[in-house]
């Protein structure tokens, strides 16, 4: 089994979370990118195959069908239907391959706000126009659904679509039941068709569980679930996602524009990968995973503790990625989240990414990839609390020696 505390070199292997800044001083926690070794079974199984000397074309065999339909049956009491499955490189390309299919340039496609900041390029460029219903946040940092905007925003005729996430990137929901059951039968009455991403389904902290949204009553509904194992056991390069859309009409027309966008050949180690990483090995590794997750969140949490005046942890149901709350920080010394980010990176030589990004609702927050070795991830804490006593608890400081940098 792995050992999540080890330490693996990545800068300059053409990593994107390590490379992207130039700086070789400044730490990287921004990117969705766990910095630990995948799973002992993944990496047996892909040197197995790379043993074989031709990576040509790569046909998906019944095996990496069974081995998807049979883990989320034992897991999350989801039985899939191997004739409802497609497959293509990656979750977003999914997204946007489904909202090609039903939409139209023009039409309304919603989303709930703080989200993955992909989405937001995913239905421009389907030429449709963006419609927010903003999480609500309780007085206890957790985040709700309004329901009663997202009924209007639902029974608006030109909203044709919502864009789900779920688990949720960046607030950390793991949506109730009872929630996406909600969501299911508003979207149902005004026929409005579901996207549910699901990328993060095994990413869950411990007292919580996942619902896939397949299992709630969907009578009346069309939608479809974008799943994968890339996020989850950190083979996102590997490049490899599933469409499960039970509407034989829906799943030709979103088959049709797969193949049209040219992204329906996966590499031959993609399939090997996720049927690896869909095994007792696998999930033996991903519950050690969560367990790591969680006491690195708990970590965060134990070290800002005295930093409350500036910021504040949310808490956290599901993902690796915190949610900060720097409102007080950001506002006292003038600046916005962008500002704050890029202060951290030029200043405490540490890459957190600013909350800006998934919408407005994120302004003046800060989210953080957690997933890497406590070590690091103390250090880069310690950079950051470092910098907020030196300007934001110093009488002294003000924000503009920040702006000028």
């Amino acid at each position: 089994m792995n050992t999540f505390d080890d330490i693996i070199p990545r800068r300059g292997t053409g990593c994107v979370k390590w490379d992207e800044c130039s700086d070789a001083e400044v730490l990287p926690l921004w990117v969705a990118d766990m910095d630990f070794a995948v799973a002992p079974c993944i990496q047996h199984a892909i040197r197995k195959r790379a043993e074989h000397p031709v990576f040509g074309y790569t046909k998906v065999s019944e095996d990496y069908y069974n081995a998807v339909i049979k883990w989320f049956s034992q897991r999350h009491d989801w039985t899939i239907k191997r004739d409802s499955m497609l497959y293509t490189i990656g979750v977003v390309p999914a997204i946007s391959c489904c909202l090609q299919a039903i939409t139209l340039p023009g039409q309304r496609v919603l989303i709930s706000t703080p989200v993955y900041n992909c989405f937001f390029s995913s239905v421009c460029n389907s030429g449709c126009q963006i419609a927010e219903n903003p999480l609500r946040r309780r007085s206890d940092g957790y985040y709700e659904f309004d329901f009663d905007d997202f009924e209007r925003q639902c029974a608006d005729e030109k909203t044709v679509a919502y864009v789900l996430c779920n688990p949720h990137n960046p607030v950390g929901r793991v949506w109730r039941r009872d929630e996406l059951q909600r969501i299911a039968d508003i979207c149902a009455r005004h026929h409005v068709f579901v996207i549910s991403d699901e990328i993060h389904n095994e990413l869950v902290m411990p007292g919580y569980k996942y619902t896939p949204f397949a299992t709630v009553n969907t009578e009346g509904l069309r939608y479809c679930v974008c799943i994968s194992a890339s996020k989850s056991f950190n083979i996102a390069g590997l490049q490899m996602a599933n469409i499960v859309c039970e509407d034989p009409q829906m799943r030709q027309r979103i088959d049709r524009v797969i193949n049209i966008n040219e992204v329906c050949d996966v590499n031959p180690f993609a399939p090997v990968a996720t049927i690896a990483a869909y095994s007792d090995d696998g999930a033996e590794w991903i519950d050690s995973l969560n367990q790591y997750l969680y006491n690195n969140y708990l970590t965060i949490k134990e070290i800002l503790a005295p930093y409350s005046d500036a910021v504040t942890l949310l808490p956290l149901e599901g993902t690796y990625l915190a949610w900060l709350d720097c409102t007080p920080l950001c506002s006292r010394m003038n600046i916005n989240s962008e500002q704050l980010a890029d202060a951290l990176v030029s200043e405490a030589k540490v890459f957190f990414t600013a909350g800006s990004h998934y919408g407005s609702p994120g302004e003046d927050f800060l989210r953080i990839n957690m997933a890497c070795p406590q070590s690091i991830l103390c250090e880069a804490l310690t950079r950051f609390t470092g910098w907020m006593k030196k300007y934001f608890f110093s009488l002294n400081s003000t924000a503009d020696a920040i702006i000028k940098k």
